[in-house]
């Protein structure tokens, strides 16, 4: 425990974090199909939710995207959810909200390009 801080403290990267156990903070990671006159879409969003547990996160992010896919006219894709649990509660500046680890033999380059720079991606 830091020294004039309530709460017991653990060191993250470079700097302290505070843990409080009953305010659990997760990212939800869910994915939408935009049909269009072509082609299709994908849009994926990454939602903060306060959760008791992992299956709640997911629960509360499943309802919000069902609502989300009727206001967008798209369609939620529910077999697909990832949840992060933040280490960081409450989130704070620079705080890490997702993170994924893909193994691959792509070099650098041609991961970046096969992933996230297809040339078909429209960021908002």
């Amino acid at each position: 425990m830091r020294a004039g801080c309530g709460v017991s403290s653990r060191r993250l990267h470079d700097r302290w974090v505070d843990s409080v156990e009953e305010e659990r903070w997760y990212a939800v990671r869910s994915l939408f199909s935009i049909a269009g006159k072509a082609d299709s879409a994908y849009e994926e969003r990454i939602t903060l939710w306060v959760a008791g547990s992992l299956d709640e996160a997911l629960e509360k992010a499943h309802a919000e995207a069902e609502e989300y896919a009727e206001f967008a006219g798209a369609t939620y894709l529910a077999d697909f959810g990832q949840v992060y649990h933040l280490a960081d509660a409450p989130p704070r500046d620079g705080a890490e909200v997702f993170s994924l680890i893909r193994d691959s033999a792509l070099e650098p380059r041609a991961y970046l390009e096969r992933f996230f720079d297809t040339g078909s991606e429209r960021q908002q």
